[in-house]
Parts: C-alpha cells; structure tokens; sequence
C-alpha cells in the first residue's frame, strides 16, 4: 500500500518579492499548497510588519494573518552585491512573484520581459492595482480604492445610507486568488512546453470580475444599481429578516417548494394562491408588499425559533453571525478549517488564523510554519542555497547589503512602493 501523496506544489520554488496584502495572501496560499516560499524583504521590513493594532509575542497581527509557510532573506536591492543576490535567487526559482508599482522592477535592475527572456522557463507574476498597461497604471492602489473605482461600494450598504466598502479586504484578496490561478496556470502550461509565462493581475479587474450577474445586468439595462443592502436584486425571497429578539438571520427560498414551505411554516398559505407572489416575476414586483407580510410574521417570535423551523422543512436558513461567532462554531467543528500556528520556540508564541480551504483526498498535509522574523533565514538561504562562505555573510551583514534576524529593526513609518496596501 503506497503512501499518502505529496502536496500538489512541493518542489517548486516560490520568490516572494510582495508586500502587505496582496502578494502576501497568495504566496501564502502557494505555502500552504507545498510550495517553498523565499520572501525577499528590504533591510526595514514588509511594512505591513508595522501596522498598529493586536500583536502575537510583539508581532503585527496583520502581518502574521498572511505570512505563514515562508522563509525571510532581508536585502537592499538598491545596492549592486544585493541585486546580484537577487538575480541568483531568481535563477534558482520557478516563479517570481511581485506587487511593486508597474516600472518598478524595471529600475531596480530585475524587468521582467529581461528576466524572463533570461530564463524562459520561469513564471513571473504581477500583481498591481490597474495593470501593467492601462491608463492608471501609475496610480497608487489600496483596497478601497478598487473597491470605489469597481462599483463594489456602490452596491455595499443599504440603500438611502452612504456607499460602504465590504468589511473584508476583497481588493486585496481577490487579486491574490487570481494571482494564485494564474501562476498554477501558468506551471501546469510549462510542464507541456517547458516555458513559463509572465502573468499580469489587477486588483481592479478582480473586483470588475467579482460583479458576476450585476455587471451584466448594468450592460443590458444600462442603469447603476443601488446598494444591494441585505436582498437581492432578482429573488424577493432571499434577504435577510429580524426575529422578535432583534437577532437576524437570513432566508433563500429560491425554488417553488422552498416559497411554498415558507409560507406554510408562517401560516401564511393563503400567500401561495395570491395572484401579486404566484411566481417569482410576481413576488419581485410586489416584492415591498410581501416584505410587510414576512416581517411581519417573523416579528412574532425568536431568530433562533425561525431558523429550527424553517430548517426542519428544508428552507435554507441561517443565524446572522458576527465574526467572533462565526470563528468560534468553525473551531468547535473540529473540520480542519481553524489552525494553530506556533514558532516552537522558548516563547511558545502561537496564534490561531483560518485554514486555506483547499483539501485533497489522501494527500500529505503541509505542516504550517510561523511567519518568519525579518531576515530570520538570511543566513540559511544565502550559505545553503547560495553557496556562499559564512564569512561572506558576515561581510555582507556588516556592509549592510543584508540583514539577519535581529541585525535590522522594521521601519515604522516607511511604506514601499507597492500595492494593496491597508485592506
């Protein structure tokens, strides 16, 4: 009997050049699929490393939440003995992957089409706010940005409030998953003809994509949509409610039997034969008169009543969590979805994040590291997988050219020239 399957991505060689969120996000992802992430930081840091708010062992949170699975090498890239360090690491890797402002790399003496012509079987991947070649590719990118320019705070909130953006950083994320889609594309696409491509992603394209039916929508009927608030815009019947408690909780009767338990679990069945909801064209017509109805008779009792009831006649339903709630059920389930990430040291630091949600059948999984400290295996990577003598590390240290773990602090206030800042 064989063993269990290695992780779809050990051996191949991650260089992380990315910063914040963005590159951080997907590269992690990568980690987390088996891949070997190295991830170059300047002497200061990945000034997400700096960003105020909860700390594990004086760690940024923010910073913890997107960098597991990666080893640090710390290099002034500005510098001619750094830059070849980057060159060499380049050529050792499979794929690059980057978040800087387009031209950025080109000044830094690493320009991609150059790099890759270089090495052809490498897969380079970019991710900016706008692309590498449209009209605002020199604009500076941050999540809500996109977020504005995409129409998705148009459609966040509830309608006569202000234009909300998602309380998640989907900007960001969304333009990592992409990035992610693309490099694994891109390797699947080498493994045939032995050549790699460059991949160019967009964090405002990911948000144009992630418009699915609205932006079609928008197209046929050339009118904006509103704020979509906690409804739909095409099925009357799948919004949120409030029970008697004030708690919310949401329900999707999408179908012609989901409609016609609804409103007998009401007692409402006289609903089922009215002419203004005998289908779904009607009940979203009149979809204001037949909300008074529901909330209504949702008033009557709890969330929590309406949510067993309505579950035991198979209408989906759920309780409007909040994100301590939602974290909270998904540990007690026990299903692999909530992580434990340690650093095994004196400190017994460890914090607990959420798990990539790819699983596969009879498969190793990877275990997960700690994010690393700045510079942690400078050392490691340059004597190991460089080549180089220890005593040209030291040289290297003193010089400034790199830093190790605890040779260099993160700068508090510097912010680098790449995207997908704060989300």
């Amino acid at each position: 009997m064989t063993g269990p399957e290695r992780p779809p991505l050990e051996g191949v060689r991650i260089v992380d050049l990315t910063t914040f969120l963005s590159g951080p996000s997907a590269t992690q992802l990568l980690g987390d699929l088996g891949a070997e992430v190295i991830k170059v930081e300047s002497l200061d840091g990945d000034s997400s490393r700096a960003i105020a708010g909860p700390e594990v062992a004086g760690q940024s949170a923010y910073f913890l939440a997107n960098n597991r699975n990666k080893r640090s090498i710390a290099i002034d890239l500005k510098s001619a003995q750094g830059l070849d360090i980057m060159k060499r690491l380049i050529a050792g890797a499979d794929v690059v992957i980057e978040n800087f402002r387009p031209g950025v790399c080109a000044r830094l003496g690493i320009d991609p089409e150059a790099v890759t012509a270089e090495h052809p079987a490498l897969v380079w991947a970019s991710i900016s706010g706008f692309g590498q070649q449209g009209p605002l590719r020199e604009k500076p990118a941050y999540d809500m940005v996109v977020q504005a320019l995409s129409g998705v705070m148009s459609l966040t909130g509830h309608p006569g409030a202000p234009a909300a953006r998602l309380g998640i950083p989907a900007g960001d994320v969304v333009a990592g998953l992409y990035a992610v889609i693309g490099v694994v594309s891109a390797l699947r696409a080498r493994s045939e003809t032995g050549r790699g491509r460059i991949v160019d992603v967009s964090m405002l394209g990911g948000q144009l994509a992630m418009l699915s039916y609205q932006a079609l929508y928008t197209f046929i009927n050339q009118v904006a949509p509103g704020p979509q608030g906690a409804g739909h815009d095409s099925i009357a019947t799948y919004r949120s409610f409030q029970g008697a408690d004030g708690r919310e909780f949401v329900v999707t009767a999408n179908t012609p039997r989901m409609w016609q338990a609804l409103c007998r679990t009401l007692g409402l069945d006289d609903l089922i034969t009215d002419e203004r909801f005998v289908d779904a064209a009607s009940r979203l017509h009149n979809r204001e008169a037949l909300w008074e109805l529901l909330e209504g008779r949702f008033a009557e009792s709890s969330a929590a009543d309406w949510v067993r009831r309505l579950s035991a006649v198979q209408v989906p339903v759920a309780p409007v969590k909040d994100v301590l709630e939602a974290l909270t059920d998904a540990r007690a389930a026990d299903d692999g979805s909530i992580i434990t990430v340690g650093n095994g040291g004196a400190g017994g630091a460890e914090f607990e994040n959420v798990a990539t949600p790819i699983r596969f059948v009879a498969t190793a999984e990877v275990e997960s590291h700690y994010p690393p400290l700045l510079g942690e295996h400078t050392v490691d990577i340059l004597v190991h997988d460089l080549g180089l003598s220890p005593s040209d590390v030291d040289a290297l240290i003193v010089d400034r050219v790199v830093a190790a773990a605890g040779t260099s602090t993160p700068a508090r206030s510097s912010a680098p020239a790449g995207v997908g800042q704060p989300g």
